[in-house]
């Protein structure tokens, strides 16, 4: 009996651990990926990422806001009920060895792994609470269909015809605020689809570089699920110009990001650098992420 308890305290803390390495991560992990620009690192070295940018309203008054210069490190918060359930494992051991009451021995070994069941239980609740498609997506009306609004579904027809400069720059006729508005709203998009794991979605708007990365990522989850909240988001067009046969747009998106809902918010500063070939119909594509930060 002894050696069964002791087996089964063994799987149920080696499974909490499992289950609290797998944490949640936005699309690219906070990791520069892919396709990665010299302009965009000059740009980085030569103006500093800003400070964070205040969360909104809907987000707790009560969360507490990391500067863009030293973003928070993930906490772990399992370690506390692992920690405890050790040292009872191992006063548990004590007693028994010790001859102190075998018996009281056994009932606290039983009431350890209860407690450790317990602590299973909420990590799988707080993994699979919720699914993809109740994210919140504060964002995405401003890419909505109507009237003169890009569809998403085209990464981004409103740059308009005129062919990207050959230097760094943006041409003076390029969309630059409807390039952006459905840039972000394929920003939430493709966050969602990482969330989900939805493949193909992701394999429309990446390059099969980038796809494949992203892929490893969600394969690494084993099908656990996540929710990523981005309570702020800002876009700016950093550049768009020609090299060779394809066009390349580096857009800078800033916010704040819940990757995970036991934890607060935290400010991030990346770059989509996106291609699109110079002939055909083809539309931009995810071919890198830069951090700036």
């Amino acid at each position: 009996m002894k050696r069964f308890l002791s087996f089964f305290a063994v799987v149920v803390l080696g499974l909490g651990l499992t289950l609290a390495d797998a944490e949640a991560k936005r699309l690219g992990g906070g990791t520069s990926r892919g396709m990665q620009r010299d302009s965009v690192t000059q740009q980085r070295q030569a103006n500093p990422a800003p400070a964070a940018p205040a969360q909104q309203q809907a987000a707790s008054p009560a969360t507490p806001q990391t500067p863009a210069a030293a973003p928070q490190a993930p906490k772990r918060n399992w370690l506390g009920p692992i920690a405890g359930l050790a040292a009872g494992l191992g006063l548990a051991a004590l007693l028994s060895h010790f001859g102190l009451g075998e018996g009281l021995a056994n009932v606290l070994m039983i009431v350890l792994l209860v407690l450790g069941a317990v602590v299973v239980f909420k990590l799988l609740f707080r993994r699979k609470e919720g699914t993809p498609h109740s994210a919140p997506m504060q964002y995405a009306a401003a890419g909505a269909s109507g009237p003169g609004t890009p569809s998403p579904s085209n990464w981004v027809s409103a740059g308009g015809s005129a062919a990207p400069a050959p230097t760094g720059g943006i041409p003076a006729d390029f969309d630059s605020a409807g390039f952006l508005r459905v840039a972000k709203v394929n920003f939430l998009r493709l966050q969602a689809a990482h969330d989900a794991g939805k493949l193909d979605d992701l394999r429309e708007f990446t390059t099969p570089e980038m796809f494949a990365e992203l892929r490893l990522d969600i394969d690494e989850r084993k099908g656990a699920h996540q929710t990523t909240e981005v309570l702020d988001l800002d876009a700016q067009l950093i550049e768009v110009v020609s090299e060779g046969n394809r066009h390349i747009a580096s857009v800078r998106f800033r916010g704040m990001v819940q990757e995970d809902k036991a934890e607060p918010a935290t400010p991030f500063d990346e770059v989509w650098n996106l291609i699109k070939p110079v002939g055909g119909s083809g539309g931009w594509k995810v071919a890198g992420i830069q951090q700036m930060n």
